[in-house]
């Protein structure tokens, strides 16, 4: 078993039949297996192997999700692709220096690279499910095909996989966190931070973004973040237990 098995493509609503087939083509040349659409665009899949020649076991395999949440609820690691500049600061990496990690990462379970629509790519909301954004290094044209795209990401996944055959799985007492536990979790923390009243002079997306992308740096495993969970749950107990949030003490 290659360590490229737990790798998954997932594209969010593609538009494009012929776009499908030629994402499939690239995953075959770089023999990546698992394709998951979001609110994909219908098709046919005998069509997509006629494009896509000898793919018959990728694309009986591509399953098919109404939500990127659940596209990506057993995933440990997910990297958000986009070409556009955002308000947001995200960290940004490119497809080689993310190379490593998401391998690392696909010891322990499944990974996903992530890439948007075809006319305007991934949504912010999209984007702050994934625990790295990624943009492809180009020149004052920044605009891939989405195929092209894919196949840049999964072209240094499979380089990065030959260089670190050797690479031993880490030890850990617990897995790492899927997609499902953060999301729980952040949710979970939106809450108790709004009980709290914190957000009456935050920005609430702002606070809830920088949650995000410090969480994703630390890598917390499954046991952490249910820890974490437990806080910002039993911080709402405190509230109704009391009544009241709080008082400021700033103020």
């Amino acid at each position: 078993m290659s360590v490229l098995d737990n790798v998954c493509v997932v594209l969010v609503e593609p538009q494009d039949p012929v776009n499908i087939a030629a994402v499939v083509r690239a995953m075959k040349n770089m023999d990546v297996r698992q394709l998951r659409l979001v609110n994909s665009v219908q098709y046919d899949p005998s069509r997509v192997e006629r494009v896509a020649h000898d793919t018959r076991d990728i694309v009986a395999q591509i399953r098919h999700f109404d939500s990127l949440d659940a596209a990506i609820a057993d995933c440990v690691f997910a990297a958000g692709f986009t070409a556009r500049r955002r308000k947001a600061k995200w960290k940004l990496t490119t497809p080689r220096e993310i190379a490593a990690p998401m391998l690392a990462a696909a010891i322990e379970g499944p990974v996903a690279i992530v890439f948007g629509r075809e006319d305007h790519g991934l949504s912010n909301e999209s984007l702050d499910r994934a625990h790295a954004v990624v943009t492809i290094p180009t020149s004052d044209h920044p605009s891939l095909n989405l195929a092209q795209a894919v196949l840049i990401a999964l072209y240094e996944l499979h380089v990065a996989n030959d260089d670190s055959r050797a690479l031993a799985p880490p030890r850990k007492d617990a897995p790492p966190a899927s997609s499902e536990q953060l999301e729980r979790f952040f949710t979970d923390a939106d809450r108790s931070l709004a009980s709290i009243d914190f957000f009456r002079t935050r920005n609430e997306e702002l606070v809830l973004r920088s949650l995000r992308s410090l969480t994703y740096r630390a890598s917390p495993d499954a046991r952490e973040i249910d820890m974490m969970r437990s806080i910002a749950i039993e911080v709402m107990r405190a509230i109704e237990r009391t009544g009241a949030p709080p008082r400021d003490e700033r103020t």
